[in-house]
């Protein structure tokens, strides 16, 4: 089958677009608000765009709380969702009006950072600390912006948990990341295999 996005005429029960790009790393963002209140939100769109520097970026669609507090401080946390958090992540998504600690209604830790004023998930495995770069609307093809909001940030801490490095390397295999598929579908990374570049001739 073949449908232009233009129409989006693909006559399915559901648009395939999100399914086919996957699976995605899900941006566990915490933040804090400028009235001093906490947040934590799972997103989908979100992953690293950059090694030197170290960037990761989340987009929200429309100004979510995330995005209203990262705008107000210019600082976020991104924690890694292993399978053992998943269902805590999943209430975290809960729509609470703004104020709400979805720390607090998924019981989870608000852990302070290091280096950043903004809450980090105490049970993750792994967390980013990050200030923000760049808050921007990406353009279509027509130069309208879209009505997601990028926010990309830059990581100046890092927290591992040492029960997931085995052999002076992360082990995914014990932190079980968890990431999103289409529709309302996850897929645990345990099941990790390697393989090495092949050199050039």
């Amino acid at each position: 089958m073949f449908y232009s996005t233009d129409t989006n005429r693909h006559g399915l029960a559901h648009d395939p677009f999100k399914a086919i790009v996957a699976p995605r790393p899900i941006g566990w963002i915490g933040s804090k608000g400028r009235d001093g209140s906490l947040n934590l939100s799972p997103y989908s769109f979100f992953n690293a765009v950059s090694d030197r520097p170290k960037l990761v970026m989340f987009s929200s669609s429309g100004r979510k709380d995330s995005a209203r507090n990262v705008e107000e401080t210019g600082v976020f946390t991104a924690n890694l969702v292993s399978r053992n958090l998943v269902e805590k992540m999943n209430h975290s998504s809960i729509a609470a009006p703004y104020g709400v600690s979805e720390f607090e209604l998924a019981g989870l830790t608000a852990a302070p950072a290091k280096l950043i004023d903004a809450p980090y998930v105490g049970e993750a495995f792994a967390v980013l600390e990050c200030r923000v770069t760049e808050i921007l609307r990406p353009k279509g093809l027509d130069g309208e912006p879209s009505e997601n909001l990028m926010v990309i940030g830059q990581v100046v801490g890092i927290h591992i948990d040492e029960a997931i490095i085995r052999d002076g390397r992360l082990d995914m295999a014990l932190a079980r990341p968890v990431a999103r598929m289409g529709y309302m579908d996850y897929v645990e990374g345990s099941d990790v295999f390697e393989m090495m570049r092949p050199k050039a001739p």
